[in-house]
């Protein structure tokens, strides 16, 4: 029993009960030899679920992103993000070592931007700048506050990159999300794209790994990669099977807690010394600002850890929250009572 309520972030979250019978009794193998039926089974639903050829199942959100980079592009090139995106802010400068890349980081509205901004973003086809290669698009964005990227911008940018000879990869860590916010199912999203990311264990619940799926040419090159950074698994299938249960049961169940998060931001604005915009809020994520109070970020954080409740700040006056499958709507009443109390000293 977690003594918290634990609002840090959706990677809190821990495998039901029958979450867990179904790992205890999974059929297992060598994966590295191509032999786990269970990671197989997830592979093969996985593709199948994104109108991909075919899958991979990698450790982590960030293993998954930075294989698919690498595989797209070569070193010297050019990756076109938001300047928010994950990829290039919170992956340990991960591409740099790893694919030998650069970044052109595009301001965003909440992380969403638009196909006028990658057009002006790529690179005269000159010996003195590197080749734009890639647009990496996060979706949901986390920075943002769990933004839905709008599928027409995608499709338009889709156009630009097609036009213009670039790949597209979605770090689509959250696109469970999004797809649960917007009705918009993982294969359309998915089309666009020639690579796509996610995450198993965020809100579906999983305790590890993440999916990256595209054609079968360019999973032989993430494969590859993933065997030479050591992501290769041998009896991946107990942790397959939770992936293959979440992607059953969890993912229509996020719905509950996108309401979660809106009525904590309904909440939290009518809180002394708390700004927020109640209105952003789409999906599971959720930050407000603490500047009209005294103390900063980590200050507001570790008091309300002391009352047992954990928020994540992250900027000086900046405060995270996201709602999952391990905090209840009594949760968000609580939190918003001790945040409450906090505030008003």
């Amino acid at each position: 029993m977690n003594p918290f309520i634990d609002l840090r972030s959706d990677t809190v979250t821990r495998p039901t009960p029958e979450m867990r019978k179904a790992m205890f009794e999974a059929l297992v193998g060598d994966d590295v030899f191509g032999e786990d039926p269970t990671v197989n089974a997830l592979q093969e639903k996985a593709a199948h679920l994104f109108g991909k050829e075919a899958a991979l199942f990698v450790a982590s959100g960030t293993m998954a992103n930075q294989l698919s980079i690498k595989a797209h592009t070569q070193p010297g090139d050019d990756v076109i993000i938001e300047a928010g995106g994950h990829a290039m802010n919170f992956e340990g400068g991960a591409s740099a070592v790893l694919s030998g890349v650069q970044f052109f980081p595009i301001p965003g509205n909440r992380g969403v931007f638009d196909a006028e901004q990658v057009e002006a973003a790529i690179r005269v086809d000159d010996v003195h700048f590197p080749v734009s290669r890639l647009v990496v698009i996060e979706n949901t964005h986390n920075r943002g506050g769990g933004t839905v990227f709008p599928l027409k911008n995608i499709q338009r940018i889709r156009e630009v990159a097609a036009k213009r000879g670039l790949r597209m990869h979605m770090d689509g860590a959250r696109l469970w999300n999004a797809c649960v916010a917007s009705g918009i199912s993982p294969r359309e999203y998915a089309a666009p794209f020639d690579s796509v990311s996610a995450c198993l264990s965020k809100g579906l619940g999983c305790p590890v790994g993440s999916l990256v799926v595209g054609s079968k040419e360019f999973i032989k090159r993430v494969h590859r990669f993933r065997k030479m950074v050591g992501g290769g698994m041998r009896q991946a299938g107990f942790l397959a099977a939770a992936g293959i249960y979440a992607l059953d049961h969890h993912i229509n169940r996020m719905e509950e807690d996108h309401r979660k998060a809106k009525k904590m931001a309904q909440g939290l604005a009518g809180i002394k010394n708390v700004i927020i915009q109640p209105e952003e809020v789409e999906t599971n994520i959720l930050f407000f600002d603490v500047s009209s109070s005294e103390r900063t970020a980590h200050e507001v954080a570790a008091a309300l850890r002391e009352k047992g409740v954990r928020v994540h700040p992250t900027a000086k006056i900046r405060i995270r929250c996201v709602a999952h499958l391990d905090v209840s709507f009594s949760d968000i009443d609580r939190a918003l009572e001790v945040i409450a109390g906090v505030m008003k000293r």
